[in-house]
């Protein structure tokens, strides 16, 4: 996976998936053909263009948020279904992210450390556990840095001593750029 990838969308598991990985794919093939990685801007503007030409024959019912670190530093795009893209600081998709954005857009900082981000996400996750009747059984919090992408941890309602855990259907997407 390169850094610019995006992050496991939610929608139609069929759509998500292979919409997902047709735009990794092609961040990649451009790379190899140009002997270049694309920025992450670009590789959101590739996404944001391939859901706009669908729109008009077969849409893809899915959502995106692609991080990514390059030569301008780490960046954080939200592309739903429609097309729409815009540069985000913090950004999330699923039920689970309107009981945690709000938070955490007051709570980001341009100078956050690894460690705050995941603080930052720890909150989140706890206040998802707490208000969503069907909060997911795991959470997995990944960064996106200039090493590239990685899993930072999988938080489990054992690990944190309840909360959540009815099942839910997949992992929410959350991200914090900075």
């Amino acid at each position: 996976a390169t850094p610019s990838a995006p992050l496991p969308p939610p929608g139609e598991p069929g759509d998500r998936v292979q919409f997902s990985e047709f735009v990794a794919a092609n961040v990649r093939l451009s790379e190899l053909r140009n002997g270049a990685p694309l920025s992450t801007k670009a590789a959101a503007h590739y996404a944001r263009g391939q859901l706009a030409a669908a729109l008009r024959k077969r849409p893809y019912q899915t959502n995106l948020l692609i991080a990514g670190h390059d030569a301008t530093g780490p960046s954080l795009y939200w592309v739903d279904y429609l097309a729409t893209m815009h540069p985000m600081n913090v950004a999330g998709t699923g039920y689970g992210s309107y009981f945690a954005l709000a938070m955490l857009d007051r709570l980001w900082r341009p100078d956050l450390t690894l460690a705050d981000a995941v603080g930052l996400m720890d909150k989140a996750i706890e206040e998802v556990r707490k208000r969503l009747v069907v909060a997911p059984s795991a959470f997995v919090v990944k960064v996106v840095d200039k090493d590239g992408a990685r899993v930072v941890k999988t938080v489990r309602p054992a690990e944190e001593g309840g909360g959540g855990g009815a099942g839910g259907g997949g992992v929410p997407a959350v991200g914090v750029a900075g």
